[in-house]
């Protein structure tokens, strides 16, 4: 498992998944499709993880190569 999430990628999925998250817990009690907000544990995830299955299936990595 080969890391291919890069550093702006992480830092975006971090803020996504949180924004998520926050809706989830903190939006409006009224709403009946507020689970989608826990959608945000996945880039969240993946973020911590620094690997993306999706990534790997489409072979996109947003690493920096690695220099010798």
């Amino acid at each position: 498992m080969n890391a291919n999430v890069g550093g702006i990628d992480r830092i975006l999925r971090i803020v996504v998944g949180l924004a998520l998250l926050a809706f989830a817990l903190f939006g409006p009690a009224d709403l009946s499709w507020k689970w989608v907000g826990y959608i945000g544990v996945v880039p969240l995830l993946t973020a911590l993880m620094g690997w993306c299955p999706a990534y790997t299936l489409i072979g996109v990595s947003t690493c920096p190569a690695k220099r010798a």
